[in-house]
């Protein structure tokens, strides 16, 4: 028997992780949302942004929440080009084509960045990850703490922009009726590309919250987009609030397993879960019914 402490530490860390799970996980349904294709780049694109917050550390030492800054725009623009200027073009308007060319847009970063870094790993020279922040008898990772913080804003962020401005009705407009989108005026290859950018946007503000207490190689994005999909699935394809859920969830079932059954074989819980909802609801926790 594990005592009390351990056990509430153990559910705490797995909400704070599973809150950064959830926000990879963001980028990942709102593109299946609207775009209603799944981007099999978006590990890789990832793997991109942690490069990046471990280059403006290494060559400019700036801090990886400062970097924030300046990631989250590079990353929404380089989303926002590559959906307008590649995935669009060259799908052709075919749904099949798309899922080719993320992938093949994946296999192209990936290889572009082992040329680039080898296959090395690679993690930030601080201390930020030994922070900790006593809650009464409990230790909590300050780097968690704060990357629970930032998720769940993020998160209602981008509630209040889909929400609550002019901007966010074209995006739900596009995801509902694209073809009456287009008639009442609104140039849905824009949104497809915004889409695609706002997805890419919450990859580096992931990025940025993981590189404290986490390394990158070229294949570092892989194994996050594994979880990812498995909250999608579990909150439902396209929905915000099912992500969110489902990333605090499968941080949880990660967390316990991990306690029981090691570090190692901490995963399998996960999958354990992607397979029930799959059996016994394929629609997930918020997803509706076709």
């Amino acid at each position: 028997m594990y005592a009390p402490q351990i056990l509430i530490e153990a559910a705490l860390n797995g909400l704070m992780t599973g809150a950064v799970y959830a926000l990879i996980a963001l980028g990942l349904t709102l593109v299946y949302g609207v775009l209603h294709i799944i981007n099999f780049a978006h590990g890789a694109l990832l793997t991109v942004a942690m490069f990046a917050v471990w280059g403006a550390f290494a060559l400019l030492r700036i801090d990886p929440y400062l970097a924030m800054l300046g990631i989250v725009p590079l990353m929404f623009g380089l989303g926002y080009g590559l959906q307008r200027f590649v995935i669009g073009p060259a799908s052709h308007g075919s749904d099949n084509n798309v899922l080719l060319v993320t992938l093949g847009l994946s296999i192209v970063l990936e290889n572009a960045l082992l040329a680039l870094f080898r296959s090395d790993t690679r993690a930030l020279d601080s201390d930020a990850a030994l922070q900790v922040v006593e809650l009464g008898p409990l230790l909590l990772s300050t780097p968690r703490l704060i990357g629970f913080a930032a998720s769940l804003a993020v998160t209602a962020l981008l509630w209040l922009l889909l929400n609550r401005t002019d901007t966010g009705r074209a995006i739900r407009a596009v995801a509902r009726e694209k073809l009456g989108a287009h008639l009442v005026g609104i140039e849905v290859d824009h949104v497809y590309a915004v889409t695609f950018g706002l997805g890419c946007a919450c990859l580096a503000v992931a990025a940025c919250l993981l590189m404290p207490t986490y390394y990158v190689n070229p294949r570092s994005g892989a194994a996050f987009v594994l979880v990812a999909f498995t909250i999608v699935v579990l909150g439902g394809m396209g929905s915000i609030a099912g992500a969110l859920v489902g990333g605090l969830v499968i941080g949880v079932v990660e967390s316990f397993s991990g306690l029981l059954l090691g570090d190692s074989l901490g995963q399998i819980g996960i999958f354990l879960i992607f397979i029930l909802v799959l059996l016994v609801r394929p629609t997930g926790l918020f997803g509706a019914r076709a």
